[in-house]
């Protein structure tokens, strides 16, 4: 079980999603932008793997406009492909494992032409970034179902064709995330039926919307899921927000709360994001609670502490 958070630090004092308006666009002003989110990432990668963070989902913001016209005349990834090896081999070296997620706005289900245009874009830009890092199968994109539209089946089959339609190495790298309000667990294992797409259990939207199934029924169907290729099930852990919007994260880790989810998980094995507003602080103390979890990954060349020998009386 490899732990972390995404897509920002907020010990490190930069960010690695810096971006501009789109009228100032300019070749230049994107260069210098993506050279400002690159040094950023790098702290934030060498910062996880300091501190055993195995864990990262990074931003969709790395290269702003990448997807969109107003790039189509700079070739960005022949620009950047150097410096992103030169973070591939940190991140294969070190073993880390990173995700991407992309924004609401990716709607594969959409009625509408030019949304599903502009999705399939961007998704082949996210692919295109984790190639460039030279990053296995496992570092997945993880998105939503969509709207509902109102014919929920109807979307629910126009997304899995509409996967099905995409080119293989960029659908290989997808996975589905059940959400809280209109597609749950059963809905994502449906899809996987479909199109072989791996399912990501969303604790907090499994809480939000289910049907009766406990944390370890949801963990089993959701876990078989995924191939070795895929590599090991990725479970997205937050809490409700008290006094929330329904669905909103929590600012941070309850720490009995998630001594119960280790010990309800068990015996399943998997990556664990945690979706907490304060990212590395929740992250590293739940490294913390989970230090005597045998699920724990370690970084490469640490050696697990030794269970403590009790002294005879």
């Amino acid at each position: 079980m490899k732990i972390g958070y995404p897509c920002l630090n907020t010990r490190l004092g930069c960010s690695s999603a810096r971006t501009f308006r789109l009228r100032s666009y300019s070749p230049q002003r994107l260069v210098r932008t993506v050279d400002q989110n690159l040094d950023c990432l790098e702290r934030i990668l060498r910062f996880n793997a300091d501190h055993g963070l195995l864990f990262f989902r990074l931003t969709s913001d790395l290269v702003p406009f990448a997807s969109h016209p107003v790039a189509e005349n700079f070739d960005w990834a022949a620009h950047f492909a150097g410096r992103l090896g030169e973070l591939g081999r940190f991140i294969r070296d070190h073993g880390l494992r990173l995700s991407m997620h992309p924004d609401q706005f990716i709607l594969l289900n959409s009625p509408d032409p030019k949304v599903l245009r502009n999705s399939v874009a961007e998704l082949r830009y996210h692919a295109r970034l984790l190639d460039l890092l030279g990053l296995p199968e496992e570092a997945k994109i993880q998105i939503h179902v969509g709207g509902v539209y109102r014919d929920k089946t109807l979307s629910l089959f126009r997304f899995a064709d509409r996967c099905l339609d995409l080119e293989e190495p960029l659908r290989r790298r997808l996975v589905i995330e059940n959400d809280e309000r209109s597609y749950g667990l059963k809905d994502c294992l449906m899809i996987h039926l479909v199109t072989g797409l791996p399912v990501v259990l969303d604790v907090l939207h499994h809480h939000l919307l289910n049907e009766g199934e406990s944390l370890r029924e949801a963990l089993a169907v959701a876990s078989a899921t995924w191939s070795p290729d895929d590599g090991p099930p990725i479970v997205d852990y937050s809490r409700q927000r008290p006094g929330g919007r329904r669905g909103r994260h929590a600012d941070s880790l309850e720490e009995a709360e998630f001594r119960a989810f280790l010990h309800d998980s068990q015996p399943y094995d998997f990556d664990l994001m945690l979706e907490i507003k304060d990212k590395e602080r929740s992250a590293l103390h739940a490294l913390e609670i989970a230090a005597g979890d045998a699920r724990l990954a370690t970084p490469p060349g640490v050696r697990r502490p030794e269970p403590e020998t009790p002294v005879p009386t």
